[in-house]
């Protein structure tokens, strides 16, 4: 039983049309499927990523009409991370969002990996990190995550030189999107916020089985910790991080727009997906029965602050009722909700959606 890595991460979105238009347009993901919401079918449900959607590429979004924006905190999702290969795509990404009008905040040297920080239009804090230069380089391969390791200060707010990262950018305008930029590696990791560092190590190690590959603390707020699993090698894609807030005063997280509803880890298979459920169980923890969401399956539990944690099958795949030539063009339903189909599109306003590969507009 292993924890295969990030498969998605689900977040409450406004407007489905400016969410289609962001992801694609501006960020260059593919509309891979669009659908509703199979425990609210009144609304959609949207989903981004690679060619295929593959798992740990796929953000996903519930449009929730009318809900107010959501809030970072205890129980909820700081930021989630999409990898980017160089630095120079990074700070491509820097000079076409800027163009475009978003409010940028980096490059920032995380020491493991250097991160751009931007918000989505319902205030989504969204990273791109680069992939290396990686764990190794404070610690031993085989020593990884365990003990703590002090960021180098010259890193740190407050004695970093914040007027040469605000000046970094590239030279020149970035109209489209070039080869070296594309976000379709996936998501680099998620960071949460919990209460308790050491609860959240027990479920993530002692429950899920996940390797802790750091113990460091938050570069922006170094009383806090800030801690990292992962697979064996804390690769891009399968890593899980927390910031700890333990202030009395700390808020817990609000649910709405902006906000993360539930992140997922892949697993191998149905049967795996038993397993891991049975564990849980034994666990003490609360899990639901599996759910049948055609393109996975998926069981639901809680991390020690209630944030949702899913676990979903790697298969049968996006392209399990529509070719691949044409995903996302089409609104599909489940066989459950195939006969509701024209009540079900009487509800929903329609969307508009590039074809694939994304041409970037033009600044």
């Amino acid at each position: 039983m292993t924890i295969e890595g990030l498969h998605h991460i689900t977040i409450g979105a406004l407007d489905a049309q400016r969410t289609v238009d962001f992801y694609t347009t501006v960020l260059g993901l593919r509309f891979v499927k669009k659908t509703v919401n199979f425990d609210d079918p009144s609304t959609y449900h949207l989903y981004f990523g690679d060619e295929q959607g593959r798992p740990g590429s796929a953000i996903t979004f519930f449009e929730w009409p009318g809900v107010p924006h959501g809030r970072p905190g205890i129980g909820g999702t700081h930021h989630v991370a999409l990898t980017v290969g160089s630095h120079d795509a990074q700070l491509k990404w820097k000079r076409r969002l800027t163009d475009l009008g978003l409010s940028i905040a980096g490059p920032y040297d995380r020491h493991y990996f250097t991160s751009i920080y931007f918000k989505d239009p319902d205030g989504l804090i969204l990273e791109i990190a680069t992939v290396g230069p990686g764990w190794t380089i404070d610690e031993s391969a085989d020593a990884l995550g365990r003990s703590f390791v002090a960021p180098p200060e010259n890193l740190v707010k407050g004695h970093r030189d914040e007027d040469a990262i605000r000046a970094a950018t590239w030279p020149e305008p970035v109209p489209s999107i070039t080869p070296d930029m594309v976000l379709t590696a996936g998501m680099h990791h998620v960071t949460a916020i919990g209460s308790d560092i050491h609860a959240t190590d027990a479920f993530y190690t002692g429950i899920l089985g996940m390797r802790r590959v750091k113990q460091t603390s938050n570069f922006d707020d170094p009383i806090q910790a800030h801690w990292y699993w992962g697979d064996e090698h804390g690769r891009p894609g399968s890593l899980i991080t927390y910031f700890e807030w333990k202030n009395q005063n700390a808020l817990r997280a609000r649910i709405g727009t902006g906000q993360t509803h539930h992140f997922a880890f892949a697993v191998k298979d149905e049967e795996e997906q038993l397993a891991w459920r049975e564990r849980l169980v034994r666990a003490g923890m609360r899990v639901s029965p599996v759910m049948d969401r055609v393109y996975f399956k998926s069981i639901y539990t809680n991390d020690p602050d209630g944030h949702i944690v899913e676990l979903a099958t790697l298969g049968p795949g996006f392209t399990s009722d529509e070719p691949v030539e044409t995903l996302g063009q089409a609104l599909m339903l489940p066989p459950w909700l195939e006969r509701h189909r024209r009540e079900i599109e009487s509800q929903l306003k329609p969307i508009a959606a590039p074809g694939w590969p994304v041409h970037a507009g033009a600044l």
